[in-house]
């Protein structure tokens, strides 16, 4: 069964379309006139395994703030929507991920209560063209739309650049795990409440 979903989404700030495929192969086609952002969102089709097509237009002459977080937004709406009713998934995943002197941990759980706390002492205001402080604004948007805790924490490192790119990274491997499929509880709803 395919785990697809296509997002578009319209405000007076942003216009987005967002393609998911859950069982991709890490391809990716991202369009957001933040150069850096771009990066990242490759690297969450990349390290997630998901297929992932985005094209968002915002009013970055105001600010990046709108167009990051209604793109966090979009994601989690494609995840929810392409997970379907949770059955037969793990619904949680974890991951360490280390990149050269730097150390960032990612947990989400599917769990159907929306909650994120992103713990990271970045020093660089910008990386690239990227503003850091929005990078908790992607993870806010995208954990009230997919209905999802997600923690991310920047443990330790020197770079900002690498800090921000080890956090994503985190990201997507905690979600590929997350949204994988049980073999052993195939059709089994992976909660004792019978409803996520």
């Amino acid at each position: 069964m395919s785990r697809r979903a296509a997002i578009h989404r319209k405000t007076n700030e942003t216009d987005i379309r967002l393609k998911l495929n859950l069982d991709g192969r890490g391809q990716s086609r991202v369009s957001t006139s933040i150069r850096f952002f771009d990066h990242m969102l490759d690297l969450v089709a990349r390290h997630g395994a998901f297929d992932l097509e985005i094209t968002a237009k915002g009013d970055l002459d105001v600010d990046q703030h709108h167009t990051v977080e209604d793109v966090g937004i979009a994601l989690g709406e494609a995840v929810l929507r392409a997970v379907g009713s949770k059955r037969g998934i793990l619904r949680a995943g974890y991951f360490l991920m280390p990149m050269d002197e730097t150390l960032a941990a990612a947990a989400v759980d599917l769990s159907g209560r929306p909650y994120c706390v992103v713990n990271a002492k970045i020093s660089a205001k910008r990386v690239g063209d990227f503003q850091t402080e929005l990078a908790e604004d992607f993870f806010q948007g995208f954990a009230q739309a997919a209905r999802a805790n997600v923690h991310l924490r920047a443990l330790y490192g020197r770079s900002s650049h690498h800090q921000v790119e080890a956090m994503f990274k985190a990201f997507a491997r905690a979600l590929r795990f997350a949204v994988s499929r049980d073999k052993q509880l195939r059709s089994v709803l992976p909660s004792t409440k019978g409803l996520l």
